[in-house]
């Protein structure tokens, strides 16, 4: 009498794990090479992200250059990270330094401007637009 009941109990189980189980798929993320030419005019970008989006803007410079980036937003839990490709630490952390970034690049070689918004608004699935300027200078 007990097996009878266990195609329905395999049922169910099956059903409990398939419906509890968290899709863990990777958080969109929009990719842009930006070409700079030392001391030219500013490249401005402007873009959306929403929720755990994130958009990284990747660039190249050389040791001794100015970079200069600013993030003009009207989400206050929107901020930009820049990182130095083989690097672990971050160059710069916008949530702890604000949305205006200009200092020398410490070496030659490609340098990423990850905007993004704060897990606060990330969870709510919160949208920020914005427009990025960013500029070398020697």
């Amino acid at each position: 009498m007990l097996h009878r009941h266990l195609p329905i109990r395999a049922s169910l189980l099956l059903a409990a794990l398939a419906l509890g189980t968290p899709a863990w798929s990777a958080d969109p993320v929009h990719k842009e090479s930006v070409a700079l030419t030392a001391n030219k005019a500013a490249h401005s970008v402007t873009g959306k992200i929403k929720g755990y989006a994130t958009a990284e803007y990747t660039l190249t410079g050389k040791a001794g250059q100015t970079l200069s980036v600013k993030l003009k937003t009207k989400q206050p839990s929107n901020y930009f990270n820049i990182r130095q490709t083989g690097q672990d630490e971050a160059l710069f952390v916008g949530s702890s330094s604000g949305n205006t970034f200009q200092a020398k690049l410490p070496a030659d070689g490609e340098y990423t401007v990850q905007v993004y918004l704060m897990r606060n608004a990330a969870r709510r699935n919160a949208v920020a637009s914005y427009t990025l300027e960013m500029g070398l200078r020697d």
